[in-house]
C-alpha cells in the first residue's frame, strides 16, 4: 500500500492497476501534469498491449467516476449494442441455442475506443498523443509478454494456424508462439493508432481532435476494415463457421455516454455501481443482504469465519438468481423492489444453516422467469475453470478475461474502470487494423421475454462491474477486479473485509477470497455447478470442513488464486492510498 499527501510538494496521486507498465504509464501522466482521466486513459491503452488475452481496442470499457468539482459519481456507458441484424430469427436460422463465444457471431459494436475517448475530452487535459504514445512505444518497439498470454496463445495455436490465419501472422511469429518475457511487437496496431492520431490533428483544439478521432473509429477506416471483415466466415466454439452481423453503420449509429450511478447505502458507507446492464446491482444486493447479518460476521487475523463465507454465499445465490431474471438492457428492471428494505429482509429470511441447491430468483414484480434451457446447461462443457478466473479451449472459447485499473489525483478527481473484450484468443485478428472485435454478444439468451433477450442494438448485460465506495457521503474509494461472473463475488469479499473487518486496502485484497458456481455463467457454453463454491485454501481446513458439513461442494482453489482486486483512496483530509492484487504477480499500485 502507498500513501501520500496531496499538501506535499510534488504529489501528484495514485494509480493501481493489473499489470505494472499500466500502472507505471498511468502515473508517468500525473507526473507530468496530467489529471486522473488522463492517466486513466493511458493506463487503459497500455493494458491492451501488455494483456492482450484480457483486453483489446475492439472490447469496452465501463467505469464510474467523480470530479474535484462534482462529486456526485457516474457511469461510463462503454458498451456497445448488439448489430441491427442481430436478431433472433438470424439465430434460428442457423441452428443455434446459444450465441457462440468465440468467433464473429458474438461481436457487439466495439465500445472502448468511444469510451475512452468521451472520457479524455470532458475530463481529462491531454491530448490524444500525449496519452496514445505509451501504448504505441510499446506497441511499436515491443513488449514482454507473460507466461499467461504465452499459455492462451498456445492453447489456440492449432485453430490460429488452420482457421485464424490473420492471427497466426501476428500471435506467432516465426511460426510458432512467442516466449514469455521475451519482446513482442504489435506494429500494425501502432500503424492504426498512429493514423486515428493523424486524423485527429487535422483539425486544431484538443476537444476538437479527440472528437475527429472517435469519427475516424465509427465512421472512417476502422468502421470500413470492420464491416469488409465481418462478411467472411470463421470457425467459432460452434464447431462451425460464420459470418459476423457488424457492419459499418452499426458502429456509425453508436457512441458511449454516460448515467446516473446506482447507489445504495449502508450504514455510513454508500456502494456505487453501474445499472442493470451490467451485474453491478447483484453486488448491491448481497451487501444490503449481508448488512442483516453483520453481528454474525468475523475475521480473526484477516481471516473470515466459516459463517462469514457460508452467509456471503448465500446471499450471492440469491443475488445472482435475480440477475438471471430480471437484470438486462431494458428499461423495465424493477430495481426499486430488487432493492428495497422489503425486499431485501425477504430474501435475506432465504438464508439458512444449510447450503442450497436451487436457483431462486424473487418475484420483484410478478412472477419472476428464467431461461428454459437452465436446465440443460447444469455442468455443461465447465473446462477448466476451477479457479474461477475464465476459461479457454481450443476453439476459442473464452470465459471472460478482463482487467482493473483505479486512479486518483491530488485535486480529488477519481475513476474506476474494468475494460475488457476483444481479446486476442477469441476472435481472429483484422489483419489491415491489428486487432480482433470482441464477443460480448454470448452473454445475450436466444430466447425470448427474457429482460436479457438478444434483441438488434441492445446491450447485453455484462458482468464487467466497477465499483465505488462513498464514505459520510464523500467519495473515498474505488476499487473493482477481473473475473467474470465472479467480480460481484470477489468484490464481496473486499467490501466485507474492508467495511466490516476494518483491514486496510491491501489487508482486504490479499485477505482469503471465495466464491460460488451455483447459477448460470453468463459466458457460453452457459454452464453452473448447483451447490458448489470454491475457496483459497488460505481459509483454513477446519473453516472448509465444516463449510462441506453445510452442505456446500467445496473446491479448494489453492491458496493465492481467486480475484486480481485492486484498490485506491482518497480520505477527508486528503491522504491517498493504493493497493493492488499479489495474485499472479502482475498487479502494480504506485504513487507520489
Amino acid at each position: 500500500m502507498f500513501t501520500t499527501r496531496p499538501e506535499l510538494k510534488g504529489t501528484f496521486g495514485m494509480v493501481a492497476s493489473t499489470h505494472w507498465l499500466a500502472s507505471s504509464a498511468g502515473m508517468a501522466v500525473l507526473e507530468n501534469g496530467g489529471n486522473a482521466f488522463d492517466a486513466a486513459v493511458a493506463a487503459g491503452f497500455v493494458l491492451q498491449v501488455a494483456e492482450p488475452h484480457m483486453c483489446g481496442p475492439g472490447g469496452q470499457v465501463p467505469g464510474i467516476f467523480v470530479t474535484a468539482k462534482d462529486r456526485t459519481p457516474r457511469v461510463l456507458a462503454g458498451q456497445g449494442v448488439s448489430p441491427a441484424a442481430a436478431t433472433p430469427e438470424h439465430f434460428a436460422g442457423l441452428g443455434l441455442d446459444l450465441i457462440p463465444g468465440s468467433g464473429l457471431l458474438p461481436a457487439t459494436v466495439p465500445g472502448a475506443w468511444d469510451g475512452w475517448l468521451l472520457l479524455l475530452r470532458d475530463h481529462g487535459t491531454k491530448s490524444l498523443r500525449d496519452v496514445l504514445q505509451y501504448a504505441i512505444g510499446y506497441a511499436r518497439n515491443g513488449i514482454p509478454l507473460s507466461a499467461p498470454v504465452v499459455e492462451k496463445i498456445e492453447t489456440v495455436e492449432q485453430l490460429f494456424r488452420e482457421h485464424w490465419t490473420s492471427s497466426a501472422e501476428l500471435w506467432l511469429p516465426g511460426g510458432k508462439p512467442p516466449v514469455a518475457g521475451e519482446l513482442h511487437r504489435y506494429p500494425v496496431l501502432a500503424d492504426t493508432w498512429e493514423r486515428l492520431i493523424a486524423e485527429a490533428e487535422s483539425v486544431s483544439g484538443r476537444e476538437a481532435q479527440i472528437d475527429a478521432a472517435r469519427r475516424a473509429w465509427s465512421e472512417g477506416f476502422i468502421a470500413e476494415a470492420v464491416d469488409s471483415f465481418c462478411r467472411k466466415a470463421f470457425l467459432d466454439d460452434s464447431r462451425r463457421e460464420h459470418a459476423g452481423l457488424l457492419t459499418g453503420e452499426d458502429l456509425a449509429s453508436w457512441e458511449a455516454t454516460y448515467e446516473d450511478a446506482l447507489i445504495v447505502d449502508v450504514g455510513e458507507w454508500s456502494l456505487v455501481k453501474a445499472g442493470a446492464w451490467t451485474q453491478g446491482p447483484a453486488l448491491a444486493q448481497q451487501v444490503l443482504m449481508l448488512d442483516g447479518f453483520r453481528d454474525e460476521l468475523s475475521y480473526v487475523d484477516g481471516i473470515p469465519s466459516a459463517r462469514t463465507v457460508h452467509l456471503a454465499v448465500e446471499c450471492a445465490k440469491l443475488a445472482f438468481a435475480d440477475r438471471e431474471a430480471w437484470y438486462g438492457d431494458t428499461g423495465e428492471v424493477p430495481l426499486d423492489v430488487l432493492l428495497s428494505k422489503a425486499y431485501t429482509d425477504a430474501r435475506r429470511a432465504l438464508v439458512t444453516d444449510e447450503a442450497s441447491g436451487e436457483l431462486r430468483p424473487g418475484d420483484a414484480r410478478g412472477a419472476a422467469k428464467l431461461p428454459a434451457i437452465l436446465d440443460e446447461l447444469k455442468g455443461r462443457g465447465t473446462g477448466s475453470g476451477a479457479v474461477g478466473e475464465p476459461t479457454l479451449e481450443e476453439l476459442g472459447l473464452n470465459r471472460g478475461d478482463t482487467v482493473h485499473l483505479d486512479v486518483v489525483d491530488a485535486a480529488g478527481n477519481m475513476v474506476s474502470l474494468t475494460p475488457s473484450g476483444g481479446w486476442l484468443q477469441s476472435s481472429p485478428t483484422i489483419p489491415e487494423l491489428g486487432f480482433c472485435l470482441d464477443s460480448r454478444g454470448q452473454m445475450f439468451w436466444l430466447e425470448q421475454g427474457l429482460p436479457n433477450s438478444l434483441q438488434p442494438r441492445k446491450r447485453p448485460r455484462i458482468t464487467l462491474s466497477p465499483s465505488m465506495a462513498l464514505r459520510h457521503g464523500e467519495p473515498v474509494v474505488a476499487f473493482g477486479t477481473p473475473g467474470g461472473d465472479q467480480q460481484d463475488q470477489w468484490q464481496t469479499c473486499f467490501w466485507l473485509a474492508h467495511t466490516v473487518a476494518g483491514l486496510n486496502l491491501q489487508e482486504a485484497i490479499d485477505a482469503p477470497a471465495w466464491h460460488t458456481s451455483a447459477f448460470p455463467s453468463s459466458f457460453y457454453p452457459r454452464s453452473w455447478t448447483p451447490g458448489e463454491i470454491l475457496v483459497e485454501s488460505r481459509l483454513g481446513k477446519s473453516t472448509m470442513d465444516e463449510l462441506a458439513a453445510r452442505g456446500h461442494q467445496v473446491v479448494d482453489a489453492g491458496p493465492w488464486n481467486l480475484g486480481r482486486l485492486s484498490a485506491v483512496s482518497r480520505t477527508g483530509d486528503g491522504l491517498l492510498r493504493a493497493a493492488a492484487n499479489p495474485r499472479g504477480m502482475q498487479g502494480y499500485a504506485v504513487g507520489r
